[in-house]
C-alpha cells in the first residue's frame, strides 16, 4: 500500500528539515521526501497548514498487561497513544508477573503485533520481579528485543546490584532506566515537601530524596561506563547533579515528564488524587529548572509516564490513593500548549524531545523522516483549539490533572508503518 501525504511543513531536526514538501511512503517504509510528487497512492492526505514530524515516541508508559488489565491493557495503552498522536511507545515492567524473563517480553511483542495501534518497545526489569534482590533475565530479555531495563516505580536499593547491572549491561550497550528517589526519605510523603504541603497539612516527600538517588546513580555510570537514563527528573537539583555528570563525560542522560513541566505542587490544593504522583508535582522553582534542563539539553526528552489505574482506585481520600495518571490522550496538546505557543520551546526543540532524541537514546528505527526510514509519522495542528475530556479517552484509567483544561495545538493524525492509524482525533479500524 501506497500513502501520500501532501503539501505539508515538513519538519525534523534529525535531517536538518524545515520545508512544505510531499512524503511517500510504501510498504511500511518512507520511499520518497520532495515537492510535487505525483499523485499515485491508494491513500492521500492533505496536510496544507499542518506540521508532518516523524513519530512521536514515548519511552515510559505503563500498559499494565500483564496481570493488571483492570487499569490497562496492550490494546486499550495503544489506543490512547495512537489517539494522542504517539507512534511507538515503551512499556515499564512493574506488572504481575513483572517484566523479568524473556518469555514475557516475547508475550508482550507478540500481543502488541497483533492487537496494538502503534509501535511497542519492551523494558524488562533490573532485578528479578523488581524484587532488588537478584538480576533479572536480562540477557535473555536482550534477545527477545528488550531495549532497556529499569525497576520503575521502585529505586534498586542495593548498590551492588545496581553496579552488577551496569557492569552487565556494558557488554550490551542497553541503557539501565533508573526511579531515582530514595525509598527511606520517600516512605511516609504523599506529595512535595514544601510551603504547600505545610499549608495543606499532609507529609511532604523531600525533594533532596531525589538528589541523592540521582547522585548514587550517576557515578555509577561514571564507574563502570554503562549508560543511565534518569527517569522523570523532578527536582531542581537533580538537574544540577545530571548536567555536572554530562559535562564530566559520564554516559548519562535524563527525561522529565509533561506533568513535572507544566504543574506544580499548588495543582495538589484540592486534595485530588489526579495529582498524586511520583516523583511528586514540585514548587515553581524545581519547575524553572527542569524547562532550563530542556534547553541546555541536561534533560533529553520528554515523557509522559503515563500511568493508569482502575477509576475505584483513585475515587479514595487524597492519601489513600495510587501514585499516577495517564498521559498519552494529553501529552502533545499540553506541551504544544504550555511549552510551545508560550515560548518556552521552538517547534523544533518540541520534535527533538519526542521523536529523534529518544530514537536516538533508546537505539529504534524511527524518530527521523528519510528514506528508508519506517514510515511512522505524526501530523500536528498547531491552532487547533480543544479542551480535555477524559469521558472521551481511550485509556482505562481517565483520570487527568489536565481535564477541562483549554489547550491551542493537537495531533491530528498518526502513521504507523505506512497506515494511517488516527484521523482527526478517531482511531481508524485497525
Amino acid at each position: 500500500m501506497k500513502l501520500l501525504i501532501k503539501n505539508g511543513r515538513v519538519v525534523d531536526p534529525s535531517q536538518q528539515l524545515d520545508a512544505i514538501c510531499d512524503i511517500l511512503a510504501e510498504d511500511g517504509k518512507i520511499v520518497k521526501i520532495g515537492k510535487d510528487l505525483p499523485d499515485q497512492a491508494e491513500e492521500i492526505y492533505d496536510a496544507t497548514g499542518k506540521i508532518v514530524a516523524p513519530g512521536f515516541i514515548d519511552m515510559h508508559t505503563h500498559l499494565r498487561e500483564p496481570g493488571l488489565e483492570a487499569k490497562e491493557s496492550i490494546r486499550t495503552g495503544t489506543m490512547a497513544a495512537a489517539a494522542g498522536g504517539i507512534t511507538t511507545i515503551a512499556c515499564m515492567p512493574n506488572t504481575k508477573p513483572a517484566i523479568s524473563t524473556s518469555i514475557v517480553v516475547s508475550g508482550i511483542k507478540e500481543r502488541a503485533a497483533r492487537e496494538g495501534y502503534v509501535n511497542v518497545e519492551v523494558i524488562g526489569s533490573i532485578s528479578k520481579d523488581e524484587a532488588g534482590k537478584e538480576l533479572s533475565e536480562m540477557g535473555d530479555m536482550l534477545e527477545k528485543g528488550a531495549v532497556a531495563f529499569s525497576d520503575d516505580g521502585h529505586y534498586v536499593d542495593s548498590s551492588r546490584l545496581l553496579m552488577n547491572a551496569a557492569k552487565y549491561m556494558t557488554s550490551f550497550d542497553a541503557p539501565l532506566v533508573s526511579h531515582s528517589i530514595e525509598s527511606e526519605l520517600n516512605a511516609d510523603g504523599y506529595m512535595h515537601e514544601g510551603a504547600v504541603s505545610a499549608k495543606m497539612g499532609v507529609p511532604g516527600v523531600p525533594s533532596v530524596a531525589e538528589d541523592i538517588a540521582v547522585a548514587r546513580d550517576v557515578l555509577v555510570a561514571g564507574y563502570t561506563g554503562a549508560r543511565v537514563h534518569i527517569a522523570h527528573v523532578a527536582s531542581k537539583g537533580a538537574v544540577d547533579i545530571i548536567r555536572q555528570a554530562k559535562a564530566k563525560g559520564y554516559p548519562v542522560t535524563a527525561e522529565a515528564t509533561v506533568h513535572h513541566l507544566t504543574l506544580t505542587d499548588e495543582a495538589c490544593l484540592g486534595y485530588s488524587t489526579a495529582t498524586r504522583v511520583s516523583p511528586p508535582l514540585r514548587s515553581r522553582d524545581h519547575v524553572d529548572a527542569l524547562r532550563a534542563g530542556l534547553l541546555d539539553g541536561t534533560i533529553d526528552i520528554i515523557v509522559t509516564d503515563h500511568a493508569p489505574h482502575a477509576p475505584e482506585e483513585k475515587d479514595v481520600e487524597f492519601r489513600k490513593a495510587p501514585n499516577g495518571f495517564c498521559g498519552l490522550e494529553t501529552s502533545v496538546g499540553v506541551v504544544l500548549t504550555d511549552l510551545y505557543h508560550t515560548g518556552v520551546l521552538t517547534l523544533g526543540q518540541v520534535v527533538e524531545k519526542m521523536s529523534c532524541r529518544p530514537a536516538e537514546i533508546f537505539q529504534l528505527k524511527g524518530g527521523k523522516l528519510a528514506e528508508g526510514a519506517p514510515a511512522d509519522i505524526t501530523i500536528l495542528d498547531l491552532e487547533k483549539e480543544w479542551t480535555v475530556d477524559s469521558k472521551k479517552f481511550y485509556t482505562i484509567g481517565k483520570v487527568t490533572p489536565f481535564e477541562g483544561k483549554k489547550c491551542k495545538g493537537k495531533a491530528v493524525a498518526a502513521v504507523v508503518a505506512g497506515r494511517i492509524v488516527m484521523k482527526d482525533g478517531e482511531l481508524c479500524k485497525k
